[in-house]
Order: structure tokens, then sequence, then C-alpha cells
């Protein structure tokens, strides 16, 4: 009888080890709120001028809520300036090679820490110029579902350009809603698919269009990043980078028209944003930012 339960108990714990990776996939709890975000060194990559990019991204823990970290002791680099372009609002889940921060040519051995901290807990990236950490054409493209290994034969594909139209700076009142526009170009590598080939039809600028931030339940769907791969032409894409609350963009991405990309956003409260437009080739992307100086409105008459 003893050996006969030694080897069901033997039994029982290789099903226990052999189903465990499926019961804590299928306990694994999601949160939608609450939870921090993860700064991501993604890698470097050498300018032509001998300096160098640290390029980086992050990953919110939150499949629906977007927390707005503000510059600072919370939000910070080192060594100083603190403030090295970052943003301090963060959409759900994992976002790829979302800035960058220019180092000398002789940073050498250095390391920039990006670190930041929510509800308690502080997070690390550290960047640095190791070898293995370079980026490439070819890496952007493996994981943007580009052209995968296929360097040898594919053409030199330089990055679009971007501007914002009008003011880099300017003032708005709650309750605005502001039409923004950017001018943007590109080399046309990678060629657009056949699909990008419909004379301005108002479907293409659907289809270019990302789906909503929802949360990824289990066996459910996969949110998207936001900066989303594209094979149709040279698009832009409007995020809030930097400010309070959660902007709203009609669209939020669009295919370039005549060098022209628009969206409208609502504005809803008070405070000083930053709106950045990225161009996307569907390879390798540029962005622009807009700084908007929201003030309240005026009060109804009749209020003190």
């Amino acid at each position: 009888m003893k050996v006969l339960t030694t080897w069901s108990a033997c039994a029982l714990s290789l099903m226990i080890a052999a189903t465990a990776p499926n019961l804590r996939a299928q306990f694994q709890i999601p949160y939608n709120a609450g939870q921090n975000v993860a700064p991501v060194f993604e890698g470097w990559e050498k300018n032509r001028d001998g300096t160098f990019n640290l390029v980086f991204g992050y990953m919110n823990r939150n499949y629906e809520e977007q927390p707005e970290i503000p510059v600072g002791p919370s939000n910070t680099f080192s060594p100083e300036p603190i403030d090295r372009g970052q943003p301090t609002h963060f959409y759900p889940r994992r976002q790829q090679f979302m800035f960058k921060v220019k180092v000398p040519a002789n940073f050498g051995k250095q390391q920039l820490v990006w670190a930041l901290t929510r509800n308690g807990k502080t997070e690390k990236s550290v960047g640095k110029l190791d070898l293995e950490w370079e980026i490439s054409q070819v890496v952007y493209s493996q994981n943007r579902r580009g052209l995968g290994s296929d360097a040898a034969v594919a053409p030199t594909n330089e990055p679009p350009t971007i501007s914002i139209d009008g003011p880099g700076e300017r003032g708005a009142t709650v309750g605005d809603t502001l039409t923004l526009t950017a001018s943007a170009s590109d080399d046309g590598i990678p060629k657009p698919t056949d699909a990008s080939q419909g004379r301005g039809r108002a479907d293409d600028v659907r289809r270019s269009a990302p789906p909503p931030l929802i949360a990824i339940r289990q066996g459910g769907p996969v949110q998207q990043q936001i900066i989303q791969p594209n094979r149709e032409g040279l698009t832009v894409t409007w995020i809030q980078w930097r400010g309070p609350g959660r902007l709203t963009f009609a669209p939020m991405r669009t295919l370039v028209r005549d060098g022209k990309a628009s969206t409208s956003v609502t504005l809803t409260e008070p405070g000083v944003f930053v709106i950045r437009a990225y161009a996307d080739d569907g390879i390798v992307f540029e962005p622009a930012d807009a700084t908007v100086i929201v003030t309240p409105g005026p009060r109804p008459s009749g209020q003190n």
C-alpha cells in the first residue's frame, strides 16, 4: 500500500507540475487601473554626425488607465537634466520606440537612467552603448512586421519628415475644439501596397484608423500599439505626449494626402499639453510636437 501511495503522490506531483503554467496563465489577473509604468530601453542608433540616439519606450501595466506622471522626482532622468523629452502621459500596455535622447559622440561607457515611480514603486531602465543593443532598420522592421531579415536587397529607407503647421506654442480655452494639421513627406520607401492607390477614397482613411484601446482578456483580442505599422503609404498618428486627463483625436491616424494630415481634438480641462504627431512610413517614424496652453473657459452669465 505504501508503494502505491508513493507512486500516486509522484503522479499527482507530475500532473500539477505539467499543468502549473496553464493554471498561472488562466488565473493571471489583468488590471485595468492602479498598476505602475515601467520604462524600457530599446537600444541605440548612430547618427551621421557621430552622435548617438538612446531609444526608449515603456510598458504601462494597466489595460485601460492612462496615467499622468509629471516630470520630477517620479519621472526623471539621471544624470541631469531630469527632463530629456520623455512622455508624462502613458498609453496602455507596451509602446515601443517612443522617443530618443541624443548623446554625444564621446558618450562611451556612460549610462543614462530613466526612472518612473507610481504608487510607491520605482522602476528604472538603463540606456548604454553596448554593442548588442544597436538598433538597425532590420530591428525596426522585425518589430513592426516589415522587411524581416531581408536587409541585403532592401533599398535604403530615409526617415519621413514632419512638422505641425502654425506656432509651436498656442493657446486655447476649455471647451474649444482644436484642429491641427501636419505637413509630412517621405522617400516612398518602403513602396506602398496597392491598397493605397485609391486616390483619396474615404475607406482608405478608415482602414488606416487604429482600433480602440481595449483591455486584453484571456483568449480575447490583443491590443495593438498606438503607432501601428501600415502598408498603405505615409501616415500620421496623433497622440497626447504630456498633459492631464485624456485627449481624444478624430481621427487618431490618417493617410497623408497632398503632403497634409489633419485631426481635431476637444479640450476638456485646463493645463499645458504637448501633442505629438508621428509620420510613419511603415518601418521608421519621426515625431513633431505642438504645445497647447489651455485656460479655464469664461463663467456662464449670472455666476460669480
